[in-house]
């Protein structure tokens, strides 16, 4: 062995031990990001951290969140949702802290029958069903697929439609950079993955950060990530989007860098009974970047 390539295993050997990074301690992660009002239950086979606040007799409200976040990302809407509403938020399999699947299922049918078994569990025969991106095309599909459990619906920006690398009936690739999350999670990758989402990044809260860091660290999160990747495979929404009886609100913001607003005509032309909200200026995420003016329009919608 040649001294050049002992000093190349060397620096190898010293990137990969600065680089690595273990997932964190369940406790002190639950005692900073799962303090009162949430709390954790047994459905479906697995712990699930959810919040549910609001009068317990009022219109029942489920929300459901994207790729890579948590319940957190519905906080600034609560003081005016759950005033008038029971509100119920959720980690999703594989996200936040309640942590990966046992069976390793990581699709939408399987996300429809945690909600029924949640829906179950609360008492609630039907529900207003709100998804954001990712939990806005679960919340769709259930809607399709459970008629009957939904009263309305709202989509944030949802997921569904095929995208230039992203086709239908094709089982996705994962990438080699996405292999390797479980085992690091450095600053200068994970600022760059949530910064898009926003229509103004230099104003993120360094608290956003941190949250965001702490949820990928939460144990199995990350391998969930992966799991969830390999499997996400698209099929024409078209057909499915036709079965939606509820009444149905698009929230968009005019500078959604990941999901263009523009996409909103598919739905528009798929769902019988829906309408478009575009709120100015916003990005991917308009409850955390324009709490007052989205909750504002979907409390409008709800209300009717």
């Amino acid at each position: 062995m040649t001294v050049t390539l002992i000093i190349l295993l060397l620096l190898v050997g010293v990137a990969a031990a600065w680089l690595y990074t273990p997932d964190a301690a369940r406790g002190p992660l639950e005692a900073r990001w799962a303090p009162p009002p949430s709390q954790f239950m047994g459905v479906g086979g697995l712990r699930l951290h959810l919040r549910d606040t609001g009068p317990r007799h009022a219109p029942p409200v489920i929300l459901l969140h994207g790729f890579g976040s948590s319940l957190h990302a519905w906080e600034d809407w609560a003081p005016a949702l759950e005033a008038g509403h029971r509100m119920i938020r959720l980690d999703l399999p594989g996200f936040g802290l309640t942590g990966p699947e046992p069976n390793g299922d990581y699709t939408d049918a399987r996300a429809h029958a945690l909600i029924v078994a949640l829906m179950d569990r609360l008492g609630l025969a039907r529900a207003d069903i709100i998804g954001s991106s990712m939990g806005g095309r679960i919340a769709w599909s259930f809607a399709a697929a459970h008629p009957g459990r939904t009263r309305k619906l709202v989509l944030l920006a949802p997921d569904g439609f095929a995208s230039p690398g992203r086709p239908y009936n094709q089982k996705p690739r994962v990438p080699m950079l996405l292999r390797i999350l479980p085992y690091t999670l450095p600053d200068f990758l994970l600022r760059p993955s949530i910064r898009p989402a926003y229509a103004q990044p230099d104003r993120i809260p360094e608290e956003t950060f941190a949250r965001y860091r702490a949820m990928m660290l939460a144990p199995g999160v990350r391998q969930a990530i992966v799991g969830r990747a390999g499997m996400d495979m698209l099929v024409p929404p078209e057909p499915l989007l036709a079965r939606i009886t509820a009444p149905t609100l698009l929230l968009w913001g005019s500078e959604d860098a990941m999901v263009p607003v523009r996409n909103a005509r598919d739905y528009l032309r798929a769902v019988p009974d829906s309408r478009l909200v575009v709120l100015p200026g916003i990005g991917h995420v308009p409850m955390e970047e324009a709490a007052p003016a989205s909750v504002a329009a979907v409390l409008a919608f709800l209300r009717e």
